[in-house]
């Protein structure tokens, strides 16, 4: 049994719930925004150069549907850090931990973010949108990086650990090329500030769930990850 954080039943249920609620989240921010903005409205914000314009007009229009999508979005990013963690114990070896480290320092920064988000979302209910949108743009790059760029760098974790984490489960034969392939896919999603989710990011992020969740559900049948075929170049 393993008695080592997050354990069968911790590691097991967010390695499936994890990745669906991510999508989830990417989903509906996507379409919170569409559905809050009006086709003109939509033009305005694409032709802005950061997307926060458009989030925060969105906002103000259906501010509780903006909330779900962003809360649930959180949520995500809160059940992917024991997934991780049990994914690279599953695997084994330093270049898993390595890469579970690093991804789980990018999760922390998804979180900063999405305080920076919600209270960007709150000055529009204090300020009025007009008000809010040129105090948050006058600032956007010190609030995007935070104190001493300390979020900015662990970003970077994603990218980076997706990439140690991907490798390591696949020369194991944890995961096999296909799923190996998903998985730095959707680890290369953005990160940032008030930022606009597309359709893509949710199709990318649904590879997430294709390559996590049948893990997740052998870890909570306590069962051996299946053989991957990683003699082969395709393989599951």
């Amino acid at each position: 049994m393993n008695t080592y954080f997050p354990g069968r039943w911790i590691g097991g249920v967010t390695l499936v719930l994890g990745p669906v609620v991510m999508c989830a989240g990417y989903l509906l921010r996507y379409l919170s925004t569409i559905t809050a903005l009006t086709p003109q409205q939509q033009a305005w914000a694409e032709a802005q150069p950061f997307a926060a314009y458009g989030q925060l007009l969105a906002y103000t229009a259906q501010p509780a549907l903006l909330t779900l999508a962003y809360a649930v979005f959180a949520l995500g990013a809160l059940l992917l850090f024991p997934a991780f963690v049990a994914l690279a114990q599953r695997v084994g070896g330093a270049l898993a931990f390595w890469g579970a480290a690093l991804l789980v320092a990018g999760l922390f920064a998804r979180l900063y973010f999405a305080g920076a988000d919600q209270t960007a979302f709150q000055l529009t209910e204090v300020l009025g949108l007009d008000q809010a949108t040129n105090a948050v743009m006058k600032e956007y790059v010190d609030i995007s990086y935070g104190p001493w760029r300390v979020p900015v760098w662990a970003s970077v974790g994603q990218y980076a650990g997706t990439l140690l984490l991907a490798v390591a489960a696949w020369r194991t034969g944890v995961i096999g090329t296909a799923r190996a392939a998903m998985l730095l896919l959707a680890g290369g999603t953005w990160m940032g500030v008030l930022k606009g989710a597309s359709l893509p990011d949710a199709l990318v992020t649904a590879l997430l769930c294709v390559a996590l969740v049948p893990l997740g559900v052998r870890v909570l049948r306590d069962r051996p990850p299946a053989p991957a075929g990683r003699s082969k170049v395709l393989s599951w």
